[in-house]
């Protein structure tokens, strides 16, 4: 059993199972008519969907601007060749004009006071921006990142700017990967030692075939108080059977079919 409310992240407030709907939600139809990930509208159809999560991910313009976008560069949402970090804001907006529009996380946080995001720090220079951004929002926010090395940057970032609470945090690789082997390993204060300093767990199921969510990381989690969100499930029978192993949360491109299945769980 996690811990109790009062003892956990106002993030993770109230119990879930909790719906993260990944990059905002782009409906079939959406797709079919341009409306790209991470587009202002794809979180605005998340928000209408009824999820209280966004999972996106941050990369900075060419002129210091935190945006929306997970591929480093524009080639797959654009058919552009140029790195995000090569654009100007400006320029970036007119290329997303069709494709949703585009939305930085000033604009998110702003434009969406009632939604909590889940942030993957996608390039070093995004850390710090992205830290003093999410300083008057911690209570709503989750910082990530592949890296802990950008991720504990733009915790202290949003430390040193102001914020009453640090944001919530889940592992990098490399704190995972700590993880995983002290849980093999059956050190168990080296587990705990390493829980204490996280408030989710968010991982693939599992990682080149070998199962990384198991039964007993989700007891050792919720020992902890941590909770463990899973990516990237968009089948029904999927998310069934991972809700029924314990799991906290679903991160999905599906937000419309999780909701509905979560609803009466």
């Amino acid at each position: 059993m996690t811990a109790p409310p009062a003892a956990r992240h106002p993030y993770l407030a109230p119990d879930g199972p909790r719906v993260l709907a990944h990059r905002g939600f782009v409906s079939p139809d959406a797709a079919a008519h341009g409306v790209a990930e991470n587009s202002f509208a794809a979180v605005a159809a998340a928000h209408a969907a009824g999820a209280a999560y966004v999972e996106s991910d941050c990369h900075v313009t060419a002129d210091g601007e935190v945006v929306l976008f997970h591929d480093v560069d524009l080639r797959r949402v654009a058919e552009d060749p140029r790195a995000v970090a090569d654009v100007r804001l400006r320029e970036l907006e007119e290329l997303m004009s069709d494709r949703g529009g585009l939305i930085t996380l000033a604009q998110a946080l702003d434009a969406f006071p009632a939604l909590r995001f889940n942030l993957d720090v996608k390039a070093a220079d995004a850390a710090e921006p992205v830290g003093r951004l999410v300083a008057a929002h911690a209570e709503r926010v989750l910082v990530t990142s592949f890296s802990d090395e950008r991720r504990l940057a733009a915790l202290e970032a949003a430390r040193r700017a102001g914020a009453a609470r640090r944001p919530a945090t889940s592992p990098g690789s490399t704190t995972m990967a700590r993880l995983l082997t002290a849980r093999a390993l059956r050190q168990r204060q080296r587990v705990r030692s390493l829980l204490a300093e996280l408030d989710a767990l968010q991982l693939p199921e599992r990682q080149r075939m070998v199962p990384v969510v198991t039964r007993g990381l989700i007891r050792d989690a919720h020992a902890a108080g941590v909770e463990v969100h899973v990516w990237t499930v968009n089948a029904p029978a999927d998310m069934e059977r991972l809700l029924d192993a314990g799991v906290d949360g679903l991160v999905t491109d599906r937000a419309d079919v999780a909701l509905a299945l979560v609803k009466g769980w």
